[in-house]
């Protein structure tokens, strides 16, 4: 760990989809460096395994079971936290589904399930935590996972694509509305993430591994530590004049092109 040690201590954390892969990740260093993290997922079976391993390593987070695509749930889940931990001073929208489908094959609903996820869960948690946000010591950060696959398009996962850009916008758009209530807005596009239920869905299980591998600049897949370096540095006082940018930590994928 290079940051200091107390990079974010004094800070409320609260990070939707926090149980696991990258947004456990983020959860974990971010309490390593001083923050108080609340973790937001479905799953509560996942919720009780991730604290009890932060607790095994000797640190301390709050849990609340949440479905991002209820607003009443993440309205309820933020005013917890800043009942029990008395503010909110970063938001990171990371929950997300997706699956690989061709758009001419997806239904309806796997359209919807993924988009209400994906951008309606993430616009619940900007709208609902605005207020505290504002009112933060440190000033109000927002950091959402993206992927700059929502900008070029994604070929069997339009849903995802089309969510994610949205997301891009969103952050955008709030960046200057928000900016004179000093919440900063950003977001972090990763590429390939190993050992990440994502990677295993997308590209593991349908044989694409070695394809994507050789899509990066730098030939591997990225590690979860690496999205969680760029997310601490945009929630501390090292990014305050830095807003309504899309971080892109992809190893260079977005740069290279190989033929199928």
């Amino acid at each position: 760990m290079m940051f200091a040690p107390d990079l974010l201590k004094g800070r409320v954390a609260l990070i939707t989809g926090g149980a696991g892969g990258i947004g456990f990740e983020i959860s974990k260093t971010y309490a390593r460096l001083g923050a108080q993290v609340v973790l937001a997922s479905r799953s509560q079976e996942r919720l009780d395994g991730a604290v009890a391993e932060m607790a095994a390593e000797g640190l301390t987070a709050i849990a609340f079971k949440t479905d991002v695509r209820n607003y009443d749930e993440v309205e309820a889940t933020i005013e917890r936290t800043v009942e029990q931990l008395g503010s909110l001073d970063i938001l990171v929208n990371n929950a997300a589904g997706n699956f690989s489908c061709p758009t001419a094959e997806l239904s309806p609903n796997g359209w919807r399930t993924v988009v209400d996820i994906d951008l309606n869960g993430t616009f619940y948690g900007c709208r609902a935590g605005y207020k505290h946000l504002k009112n933060s010591a440190h000033g109000g950060c927002i950091i959402s996972i993206v992927t700059m696959l929502g900008l070029s398009g994604w070929p069997a996962a339009a849903h995802a694509a089309a969510a994610k850009a949205g997301i891009i916008s969103l952050s955008r758009t709030l960046a200057v509305e928000w900016g004179g209530d000093n919440i900063r807005v950003n977001t972090i596009s990763p590429g390939p993430i190993a050992d990440t239920l994502g990677v295993q869905r997308l590209y593991q299980e349908t044989g694409r591994e070695e394809l994507e591998r050789k899509k990066t600049a730098l030939g591997r897949f990225g590690r979860k530590s690496e999205i969680a370096n760029a997310a601490v540095y945009l929630a501390s006082d090292l990014a305050t004049y830095v807003t309504g940018e899309n971080m892109v930590v992809d190893g260079g994928r977005w740069l290279k092109y190989v033929s199928a």
